[in-house]
């Protein structure tokens, strides 16, 4: 095609996300030209799951709600971070591998393992912090 020989892999992916560009746009122009344009005051209502409002949506939420929000997604990121490390350490493991963290210093399994224990253990201590704090509790 032209492409330099580095760059010619991503040429089948650039091509996908162009026509998936294109015929998105295309979609949006056709919904918008040819469908109907109704508008009223019970079309232009506010509605929450097919419900009428039936109270102000401006209330106040219980600050329990965020802090239970956040502790999920802590503990949730932590399972992207064991994907990964999962990997490497299974690698050193079965093929007795060691890996470079810097020019010269290699580590293996037992760095990798106290590595990971010093993750948990920080976990550990916030889940122990939180639990004093009474986060969990929902009196």
């Amino acid at each position: 095609m032209g492409f330099t020989p580095q760059l010619e892999p991503f040429a089948s992916i650039g091509l996908v996300l162009l026509l998936v560009v294109f015929t998105a746009a295309a979609i949006l122009v056709v919904a918008h030209a040819l469908g109907p344009a109704r508008h009223g005051p019970v079309k232009d209502a506010p509605y929450e799951s097919g419900m009428p409002v039936s109270f102000d949506t401006q209330r106040r939420f219980n600050i329990r709600f965020y802090v239970v929000a956040m502790l999920f997604m802590l503990f949730d990121v932590e399972v992207i971070f064991l994907w990964p490390w999962a990997t490497v350490f299974h690698k050193s493991v079965v093929e007795k591998a060691t890996f470079a963290i810097a020019p010269g210093v290699e580590v293996g399994k037992g760095f990798l393992l106290a590595g990971m224990g010093l993750f948990f253990a920080l976990l550990l201590f916030g889940l122990v912090y939180e639990w004093k704090k009474g986060a969990f509790e929902w009196d």
